[in-house]
């Protein structure tokens, strides 16, 4: 937070707001009213273009309405960031260079440059700059990751009904970087990737809605991740394999469990273990909210970090790559 903000919060809350606030981002604007309630925070403002909609999530929140985000630049200690992909480069760097952290909505931007532009906004200030890749707060992540060890391969599969919303991106950036950034966390952020192979094709829209990626790791572990906005029924399911044991990860149903071999057991198949791991049910939006609310209160990196935003969307990119050099020998 500036600490030189001349409308620094007489209360010593942090004043949070909410930019863009459509489907996903009126839940940005809930858990804050939510957290006010507490008494953690106060709401300074929901900001959207669309007036109608600002209008009425500052209503039901009871909040102000703003239709010009540039507007809550002095008004604001942190904000969420759920506007189009296209504006959060724009938006995110004017706050960061007030000294305001940012929340910023998977992917964290369009580009590479973009994402560099605000890491080095946030670096400049002193900001906080985090990303928001909601999975890392699913419970059964939560649960799972302290058991991670050394992932070898994955089989992921993340499917959806057509959304008709989150169209200004394709499936790879709107979809798919969900688990790109969750199998570089579990292998390593430090292990770099050898290789891509990836295909996609646009199937309704104009943009790629249907994309396959095979992605190899240096170390030898290897994931191939399925995604698709055109499926009828939703799938968020991760299967992987480590040393010892099998691991199936639901996002869905919060369900995660270990399967490994007892080596006490006088014959493998009667030494099966099947460990269904414990769920702490929160809100993955709220869990995150709050790690980024602690971030900013106590000093710290926030737990998904600008550059681990950028290492998703360089990922991503390398994929859409290898996805429009498929595309171009395939004429469509």
């Amino acid at each position: 937070m500036d600490d030189t903000n001349e409308n620094a919060p007489l209360s010593g809350k942090l004043r949070a707001a909410v930019i863009g606030v459509g489907s996903l981002g009126r839940h940005h604007a809930r858990n804050f009213a939510e957290l006010a309630a507490t008494g953690r925070v106060e709401l300074a403002g929901v900001c959207d273009t669309a007036g109608d909609t600002a209008e009425k999530v500052a209503a039901e929140y009871g909040t102000t309405t703003f239709t010009d985000w540039r507007e809550l630049l002095d008004k604001a200690d942190v904000v969420s960031i759920a506007s189009p992909t296209n504006t959060h480069c724009e938006i995110a760097c004017a706050f960061l260079e007030k000294g305001v952290s940012v929340l910023v909505e998977k992917p964290m931007a369009v580009t590479v440059a973009e994402a560099d532009k605000m890491i080095a906004a946030a670096k400049g200030s002193g900001a906080k700059l985090m990303a928001g890749h909601l999975e890392r707060f699913n419970p059964a992540m939560v649960a799972l990751r302290p058991h991670v060890t050394n992932p070898l391969y994955f089989e992921i599969h993340r499917v959806s009904p057509f959304p008709n919303r989150s169209l200004d991106v394709d499936v790879v950036l709107d979809v798919m970087i969900h688990d790109l950034d969750a199998v570089q966390w579990m292998v390593g952020n430090d292990v770099k990737v050898s290789a891509i192979h990836a295909v996609g094709i646009p199937v309704i829209s104009d943009k790629v809605d249907a994309a396959n990626a095979r992605i190899e790791f240096e170390n030898g572990a290897v994931a191939n991740i399925t995604s698709s906005r055109i499926g009828t029924e939703k799938i968020r399911k991760t299967r992987f394999y480590q040393t010892n044991s099998y691991v199936v990860l639901d996002y869905v149903t919060k369900f995660a469990s270990i399967t490994s071999l007892n080596p006490e057991a006088a014959h493998p198949l009667l030494g099966i273990l099947i460990n269904r791991l414990e769920i702490n049910d929160v809100e993955p939006l709220r869990a995150e909210i709050a790690a980024f609310l602690d971030a900013v209160e106590n000093g710290t990196e926030p737990p998904v970090t600008g550059e681990e935003g950028r290492q998703a969307l360089v990922l991503a990119t390398g994929v859409l790559e290898k996805i429009e050099a498929h595309r171009n020998r395939l004429n469509v």
